[in-house]
């Protein structure tokens, strides 16, 4: 019994062998004389949404396996492809060649040191923007503001007011808004507090939403964003440049004919009559 087993498991591992040396052309199925290849499987699971390659493998592979399989046997029943079924497989070679050459270029053009000069041209010589922290208390009317402005002078506590008096979300705060930077407030507020110094009050400024009277707090420069939390957005920089220059040096190097504005009538475009012709 143990030389048989031993005979077992060694007749096992030889047919185990083949499965770990499969390849792109290794052929899962072969319908009317044309292979179907592991190969093809890939690409087309490549493609799939991504609700589709949630499925288990073996679900997977039997789906695609038939999709091919059916596909390919649909396929051998055509003898020569008709006009529009040409010119479609002319175009998907086109924009697949096309396609192929542009992944390679954008994946390509994303380095460590593209990203280094990247970020610097961005970010390392920039003057920083500014952000500012502030408080605020919104009424009605500009003599309500100038009012206050008054008690503020007189030694009040910006805070006790704007918690008494200011119809803003922010009134039982204090007043206080945190930090904000440019573009994230109306333009008149924005205005308003850029001029102050820290620790002076405004006079009356007026916004769609009332009167206000402002204090500026704090204020500091912004802190450039690490190269990590940019990485993304300089990658996707980096590719489009490539791509735009790479198609600029390919159509001014090509031999390019066209026929001159107004030589074809561009309505033809719209006539579907001529792909049966």
């Amino acid at each position: 019994m143990s030389k048989l087993r031993a005979t077992t498991a060694a007749l096992a591992l030889l047919l185990a062998g083949p499965a770990l040396a499969q390849t792109a052309d290794t052929v899962v199925a072969t319908v009317n004389g044309t292979d179907i290849t592991l190969g093809h499987m890939i690409v087309l699971q490549q493609r799939l949404p991504d609700q589709y390659k949630e499925l288990p493998d073996q679900v997977l592979f039997d789906g695609i396996l038939e999709q091919l399989i059916q596909q390919t046997a649909l396929g051998s029943q055509v003898g020569e492809l008709n006009k529009r079924a040409q010119l479609i497989m002319d175009n998907e070679r086109r924009a697949l060649l096309a396609g192929d050459v542009i992944d390679q270029k954008a994946n390509g053009a994303v380095t460590d040191d593209a990203l280094q000069a990247a970020y610097d041209a961005v970010y390392a010589t920039a003057e920083g923007e500014m952000e500012y922290q502030a408080s605020h208390i919104l009424v009605e009317t500009e003599d309500e503001a100038k009012a206050l402005i008054g008690q503020l002078n007189g030694g009040a506590d910006f805070a006790t007011l704007a918690q008494e008096k200011s119809t803003g979300p922010s009134g039982p705060n204090g007043g206080a808004l945190g930090w904000f930077g440019p573009g994230m407030m109306v333009p008149e507020f924005e205005q308003a507090v850029m001029a102050l110094k820290v620790g002076e009050i405004s006079p009356p400024v007026q916004t769609q939403f009332g009167w206000h009277v402002l204090i500026l707090t704090d204020s500091r420069p912004k802190a450039a964003p690490s190269l990590d939390d940019v990485r993304e957005e300089l990658s996707d920089g980096i590719r489009q440049q490539a791509v735009e220059e790479m198609v600029r040096q390919a159509t001014e190097t090509a031999k390019i004919t066209r026929p001159d504005s107004g030589t074809i009538d561009a309505a033809m475009l719209r006539n579907a009559d001529l792909l049966t012709q």
